[in-house]
């Protein structure tokens, strides 16, 4: 099957030339035949790109299991970890049974207590999704729920309702899931952090709220081969290469306007992919997600006449089959009558042109992708898109796109500070 996803960088040039973009291409060849023959940076942390291809038969067997167990016994499943699995229940829009609640309280009281008030009463279920250690907030969710869980349906009772997705040979939260007896999944060391969203650890939730794991995963197996070409004429190439190309021409921010309801989790994803592949060293854009059209009429006004150093992404999906149709209304109420008998995605055709239009005006370079409709296969397509483009846009800065030492300082600094290590 062919990749839905295109780019369109025809809004770049002006700031950037064709043989700009012609200068970077042994360049952005080399990054891609690092990463295809494991020789790079980053060296054996590249597990993602043959993930979709990897996980065997009985693993996704487990995984359907262990999802029809949650949602026989549990009517919530608190999910510690994974903005992408939240990135694909979101925008799928899944009424499913259980409910996925996507807990990051951090160290709120008043998030813990809210959480506890929501499940009281409510049979629920939990599963923790992290690498070979847990984050500091993690742990203390954890610790909340299963003390919870222990007082409602007893040690043994909490045990069958406590998943687990981490490091299969390493690790504390491997050890704590192998002493407490709790059902766990491989997370894969190799597979690291964001570049992880088709592991278990996205699957098994999207498995309970009821998207298919098989159709994600055969999306990101098709990107995966229809994104090996080694030429400008893959879409990864372009993404990769504009904005690596505006970086080094000082634009400092990338904005990634999507054009649907429910994208807030999908943005975020986007935005910590590349903030940490890309932020070390005084390199990285600064990024953040936006919903449109809703944020054309507030951070619209920054693009529109704010700071020129900011590049603008646009991801729009394709339409539905079904569509939903603007009446006529004899009363002209609001005024849009002149939209009757249109459909909305007709009219958001042109809301999408015209903010190109008027922003490009303004002097901001636009990266336009367009993908499929947002279904199980173009979200698979979607991660694999982004996480090859994070990975090549990473080499092209010099860096090991898989490494988060920031990160690593700031547990450092926690542990001394609440006397958990030495100062």
């Amino acid at each position: 099957m062919m990749t839905l996803i295109t780019a369109d960088i025809s809004n770049i040039w002006g700031i950037l030339s064709l043989p700009d973009l012609l200068a970077l291409e042994k360049e952005i060849f080399d990054a891609h035949k690092q990463l295809q023959t494991h020789t790079g940076r980053g060296g054996d942390r590249l597990g993602w790109m043959t993930l979709p291809d990897s996980i065997t038969r009985e693993a996704r067997a487990d995984l359907r299991e262990a999802a029809a167990r949650i949602a026989a016994d549990a009517e919530y499943l608190v999910v510690l970890g994974d903005v992408g699995a939240q990135a694909a229940v979101r925008l799928m829009a899944t009424q499913a049974k259980p409910r996925l609640l996507f807990f990051d309280g951090g160290f709120s009281s008043r998030a813990q207590r809210n959480l506890e008030a929501r499940l009281q009463d409510r049979p629920f279920a939990v599963v923790v999704i992290a690498g070979s250690d847990m984050t500091t907030e993690q742990a203390v969710s954890l610790r909340a729920l299963k003390l919870l869980l222990e007082r409602r349906y007893g040690e043994d009772g909490a045990k069958k309702r406590i998943y687990v997705v981490t490091d299969p040979s390493r690790g504390t939260l491997r050890k704590l899931a192998a002493s407490e007896g709790y059902a766990a999944f491989s997370l894969p060391a190799d597979a690291p952090g964001n570049f992880g969203a088709v592991s278990a650890g996205g699957l098994l939730p999207m498995a309970v709220a009821g998207i298919d794991p098989e159709a994600v995963l055969s999306g990101a197996s098709d990107a995966r081969a229809q994104l090996d070409i080694r030429s400008f004429e893959n879409p990864a190439w372009l993404y990769a290469a504009a904005r690596t190309l505006l970086a080094r021409k000082g634009f400092r921010a990338e904005f990634l306007g999507i054009w649907e309801p429910d994208t807030a989790a999908l943005g975020r994803w986007w935005q910590a992919l590349f903030a940490a592949a890309e932020g070390k060293s005084g390199h990285g854009m600064a990024t953040a997600p936006l919903q449109y059209p809703r944020d054309l009429h507030t951070v619209g006004q920054l693009l529109q006449d704010g700071p020129r150093t900011i590049v603008e992404t646009t991801l729009r999906f394709a339409p539905p089959s079904q569509r939903a149709t603007i009446e006529m209304d004899w009363q002209d109420a609001g005024g849009v009558d002149a939209l009757g008998g249109k459909t909305l995605d007709a009219v958001g055709e042109q809301a999408a042109i015209a903010a190109i239009e008027a922003h490009a005006d303004g002097g901001v370079p636009i990266i336009t992708l367009e993908c499929g409709a947002p279904v199980a296969q173009t979200l698979g397509e979607l991660f694999y898109f982004f996480q090859l483009s994070c990975a090549l846009s990473g080499y092209l800065a010099g860096l090991n796109p898989f490494a988060t030492p920031g990160a690593d300082l700031y547990e450092l600094q926690l542990g001394k500070r609440c006397g958990m290590l030495p100062r």
